[in-house]
């Protein structure tokens, strides 16, 4: 949150913002024990050991020509505040005067040199962090986000790479860092003290020509620039020449190796040569903070199609972002087919943001809570996404969302050139939606044994659809099977088995590949689009993309981009993010651990004593229901049946029975002792998740898809001979909104449920059963956001979930009214998405996430490879 004028950062107190770096906000502010003016910058999280300490070593530099850093606090810096315009403004204003030019040249390599004998190396020299005070003093900025010198193993990690912008990813936008990185770094290679020199000769050419020195259309050719042409010296003044022939060098082990004696390769001879007056126009590089990797992963020999080479950058989205754990129905982060804009889900709920990649700010999409997996149009002019059970669109530059269409349980869409949506329906198969909303028309339903038709792609021309057929149970991506529908007849073939979101990426008028994900590795295989069908073997190109562990599918998404080359923007990471561990959480804000190890676990739920947890278990190819004891860290299989993929166990009142749901067979109910198998409870092809009994165990409320979104309603269910018997169901409440998670109050007169009836989902009670004149009134009780309703059954609250906190509602009854009092928060951090209320109602259990169980972790990084096409057909030959 930017901070106001008066706010204090310990002794510090901000006066006002006077711009933004890579790392967050900068302020001057009032240093109150020195009384002296000073810039503070601030991040948006704390400093890891290891950068304070590299910043206190970095303090130790005491010299004229550099900015001096004062301060380190818990997240931000306090550096000398330095009035006047950068060297970037002084070489806008043309070619600087060769004397000049070399006064300001020795100031920077005073700077440099003091830097190097302490073993810090700068790693982004530019005019962009060179200042000019009004007096004529050079001052060197931003040592503070340099690192220290290291060995060179450490060097070469990705910390080691200089700010990169965004803009870089957007045709004929010229990158700023990229014109001044040595080829080393380029290369990703370890870089020391002589980047620093190559990157002092580019800016004195800069300041003796008025332009820069390595140029391209894109970042790739700017980088290929870099590594590749041998700079044109003879605009230079002669002078100069043999100094920036030394500094140039593209082999650092030819190049000037200390920047102290740059001077002794100054030659005093020959006039100087005629400078070049144009200058290109200045473009403001700081777009998106890209603070991590550049590398150039291989530069390739020119062939028929001129292929570029393959350029990755790990981008910082910002500390404000946190992208949510990878989606089983997609990817959180979509890029638009002309590569010029970035749209991504975040924050608690999440919500859509975007940003044009060439702009400094992401704008948050009004309207989109609860929004997931976004997809764009062709055209790139509206971004579509599923929230609250209903497929929706917006405009990339905001406004009112669209409704297009409910959607029971989304499993991915894609947006065809004919305006039309195909969209994945789990219940129904595969649906056709039209652009302005209305009838949903079937295009392909499910095959026995089908569970869904996932992640369709509509394939180029529009006469067919790539999508993705998962076993049984969903879990084994090995078994899942990559398949083309052809529209005109509704044919089905396989084209490829194993692996999870496959997608067909070419160049217009080329031939293309099939990419999909097998966990954390990026598949490519040549793919023919006329026959449909693929060629040859698949081979591995990626192996660190983010995944659902649950079902395989993979975080990325891809642009053709106006040039062709292609970009594949992807989330970084190993699918460790879904594995899980149990913790109670306290009101107080105490974690405790239980000792189940970490797993892939879902839907836990707390026996009556509060003794067990029964839980899903993803494990080994198959998913089923277990039962964990605590006391004895054990645990009991209840369900051996992988393929009816179980799930949301919850228990009788009794402590006798389970009950849980299985995919298109209804809810089934088992013993608690693991005595026998499964029995069916009710049978239904739509989807019917179990969610509480009555005190007395003698009805069942759960939510119900048939009518493809979730509807409310219970069943009588008694216990004959050791086994659960249901009688007729009963639909508790007809409405046109989603409805679900219902939940009984301990003495079962109330029914608490949540419904986005209001456009978000909202916790609402209505009394049970309905009065018979009616539905009967109902009482709101969440006024921010809330969902996951349950009672305290040994007092008068009623809790729920709002975003990542579990608020608490007292209440009262009076004859046959219902009395809710404001909500307070009951858990700050809850820590996770899904959790039971212990009995005793004094803490939670939270299914929490790996990374999360000691310290949260947020997410705000993606990557770009740009080029990609071109890095395909080298890597996976068409031919093959």
């Amino acid at each position: 949150m930017p901070l106001s004028a008066g706010a204090k950062l310990g002794p510090y107190e901000i006066l006002e913002a006077i711009g933004a770096g890579g790392m967050g906000e900068v302020y001057r502010a009032r240093d109150t024990r020195l009384g002296r003016d000073v810039a503070v910058k601030v991040a948006a999280e704390q400093f890891s050991d290891r950068f304070e300490r590299e910043a206190r070593a970095i303090a130790t530099l005491n010299h004229p020509n550099i900015c001096t850093l004062h301060d380190v606090g818990p997240n931000y810096l306090v550096m000398e505040l330095i009035e006047g315009p950068t060297l970037a403004d002084r070489i806008q204003q043309g070619a600087i005067p060769l004397d000049e030019a070399l006064a300001i040249a020795a100031k920077i390599a005073a700077a440099l040199e003091a830097a190097h004998e302490k073993g810090i190396v700068h790693r982004d020299l530019k005019p962009g962090n060179i200042k000019i005070k009004p007096d004529g003093t050079v001052k060197v900025l931003d040592f503070g986000l340099a690192k220290v010198a290291e060995a060179a193993a450490a060097a070469s990690s990705p910390e080691a790479s200089p700010t990169i912008s965004m803009a870089a990813t957007q045709a004929g936008v010229i990158l700023g860092t990229a014109a001044y990185m040595s080829p080393e770094q380029a290369r990703g290679k370890p870089v020391d003290k002589r980047a620093d020199i190559w990157a002092f000769g580019v800016v004195l050419y800069e300041m003796l020509t008025g332009q820069r020195l390595f140029q391209g259309d894109d970042l790739s050719e700017t980088l290929a620039s870099v590594i590749k042409e041998q700079p044109n010296l003879e605009p230079i003044h002669a002078k100069v020449q043999r100094l920036l022939r030394s500094c140039l060098e593209k082999d650092p082990r030819r190049r000037l190796q200390a920047i102290g004696d740059w001077r002794l390769l100054l030659e005093d001879q020959g006039p100087p040569a005629k400078a070049r007056a144009t200058k290109l126009p200045w473009i403001a590089a700081g777009i998106l903070a890209v603070t991590t990797a550049v590398s150039l992963w291989a530069l390739w020999r020119a062939e028929k199609r001129a292929d570029r080479p393959l350029v990755r950058l790990d981008v910082d989205l910002g500390a404000d972002v946190s992208l949510p754990a990878p989606s089983k129905n997609g990817s959180s982060v979509a890029i638009s087919p002309d590569g010029t804009r970035l749209v991504y889900a975040s924050g608690t709920p999440t919500r859509l943001f975007t940003r044009r990649l060439d702009q400094p700010k992401a704008t948050e999409l009004t309207g989109t809570q609860g929004a997931t997996d976004p997809f764009f149009s062709p055209d790139g002019q509206w971004v579509g996404f599923w929230a609250g059970s209903k497929l929706n669109k917006i405009s990339v530059e905001g406004g009112a969302v669209v409704p297009l269409g409910a959607i029971g349980a989304f499993a991915g869409a894609s947006w065809g050139e004919d305006g039309s949506i195909i969209v994945s329906d789990v219940p129904k198969g595969l649906l056709r939606i039209p652009a302005g909303g209305g009838p949903a028309e079937t295009v392909a339903g499910l095959g026995s044994g089908e569970v869904v038709l996932a992640v369709p792609q509509i394939l180029p021309g529009g006469k067919a659809i790539l999508f993705l057929v998962p076993n049984g149970n969903g879990e084994d991506v090995d078994k899942y099977t990559t398949e083309v529908l052809t529209l005109a007849d509704r044919h089905r073939k396989i084209v490829a088995r194993g692996g999870a979101l496959p997608r067909y990426v070419a160049a217009p008028g080329s031939p293309g590949h099939l990419i999909y994900v097998n966990r954390a590795t990026l598949f490519a295989i040549p793919f023919d689009l006329d026959k449909l069908e693929t060629r040859g073997t698949a081979v591995p190109v990626l192996d660190d993309v983010a995944y659902n562990a649950a079902v395989g599918t993979g975080q990325f998404d891809f642009s053709v981009g106006p040039s062709g080359h292609g970009t594949l923007v992807y989330r970084r990471g190993s699918g460790a993010s879904s594995m899980t561990t149990l913790q109670w959480v306290y009101p107080t804000g105490k974690r405790e651990p239980l000792g189940a190890k970490p797993g892939a676990y879902g839907d836990p739920s707390l026996s009556p004593d509060g003794k067990r947890v029964a839980l899903e278990v993803a494990e080994g190819g198959s998913t089923d229901d277990w039962v964990y004891d605590p006391q004895r860290d054990a645990m009991m299989r209840l369900t051996f049946d992988g393929s009816a993929h179980y799930s949301d166990p919850m228990w009788s009142p009794n402590g006798q029975y389970i009950v849980l749901m299985s995919y298109g067979k209804g809810i089934f109910q088992a013993r608690a002792d693991g005595a026998s198998q499964p029995q069916a409870l009710t049978q239904s092809k739509a989807y019917q998740f179990p969610r509480s009994f009555t005190p007395d165990g003698k009805r069942l409320a759960y939510d119900d898809y048939g009518a493809g979104k979730s509807q409310i309603w219970t069943v009588p269910v008694e216990d004959q001979g050791g086994q659960l018997k249901a009688g007729k169901p009963e639909q508790f409440l007809k409405s046109g909104f989603t409805d679900g998670y219902p939940s009984f109050s301990p003495d079962g007169r109330w029914l608490a449920y949540q419904s986005n009836e209001s456009g978000k989902y909202e916790v609402y009670v209505r009394a049970f059963p309905p009065p018979s004149s009616g539905q009967g009134g109902k009482s709101q009780i969440s006024n921010t956001g809330g969902n996951r309703p349950l009672w305290s059954r040994n007092g008068h609250d009623l809790l729920y979930q709002s975003g990542d906190q579990i608020m608490a509602a007292s209440y009262t009854v009076k004859g046959d009214t219902f009395v809710a009092e404001k909500p307070r928060v009951w858990v700050a951090k809850l820590g996770g998405t899904i959790w039971d209320l212990a009995p005793d109602g004094k803490r939670a259990l939270v299914l929490t996430p790996v990374e999360s169980a000691e310290a949260p972790k947020q997410e705000h990084e993606v990557v770009f490879l740009e080029n990609f096409f071109d890095y395909l057909r080298q890597r996976v030959p068409l031919g093959k």
